[in-house]
């Protein structure tokens, strides 16, 4: 469960600070451009601690944001991909994200906390997006005949087993759900239990759980796929 940015870019809003993507993912522009807007981004990113970065956001400091942003996107896509498995919903969730930082900067102590901060939020709206989804789409098979759609051959296996993957997750408690996709994006276990809220001494145990359960979740949605 691999997955790259794409190359989507956003509209620049019209307000101080923006929350778009990093500058070097951008489709057009000059390389001069890109190389200024580059190198303003990387001294954004030497800027500080995430501590000290937050108490600058909560100052005004629009340079702050931009510096969050850069260092902890990767990481919040990361995660919203592995729940959705769609980039542009995952884009849109980690937007909706970053803009709750931006507008409600968390009193956070220390660096380590601030990405679990961002990943439980994005989280949250993920998975209310994948409520939201479910809804619709129990509404659409009770209107209408679901028509089977044609996949070309190539990469239809890979692309049916992740589409499994997210399905059995989908089905897990949330709980389980979110220790699996935070370990599978590199998280430690400290990090996963700020993330969560949890004793850091209870992670491991949990996440065992948790891969006992999505296993089996997996080869029961296995099973019923091949059953249609």
């Amino acid at each position: 469960m691999l997955y790259s940015q794409t190359g989507r870019t956003n509209p620049e809003p019209e307000r101080k600070c923006a929350v778009g993507r990093p500058p070097d993912a951008a489709d057009d522009g000059g390389s001069e451009e890109r190389v200024e807007a580059s190198a303003v981004w990387a001294g954004y990113a030497m800027s500080g601690s995430d501590a000290e970065l937050l108490v600058r956001l909560r100052q005004g400091d629009a340079a702050a944001f931009e510096a969050i942003f850069l260092r902890h996107y990767g990481t919040v896509h990361r995660v919203v991909v592995g729940l959705l498995g769609d980039q542009h919903e995952a884009e849109d969730v980690v937007q909706e994200t970053f803009l709750a930082l931006h507008q409600h900067p968390p009193r956070v102590e220390t660096g380590a906390s601030l990405p679990a901060w961002l990943c439980r939020v994005a989280l949250n709206r993920g998975y209310n997006v994948l409520r939201g989804a479910r809804r619709a789409q129990q509404t659409h098979e009770r209107g209408a005949e679901v028509v089977p759609l044609l996949d070309p051959a190539a990469d239809v296996m890979r692309m049916e087993e992740r589409a499994l993957v997210r399905a059995a997750i989908a089905r897990l408690p949330e709980r389980q759900g979110k220790l699996l996709l935070l370990r599978h994006a590199g998280f430690a276990y400290a990090e996963i239990a700020a993330t969560l809220e949890l004793a850091p001494g209870s992670v491991g145990t949990l996440l065992v759980r948790a891969e006992q359960a999505f296993l089996t979740v997996y080869d029961q949605v296995g099973t019923a796929e091949q059953e249609h």
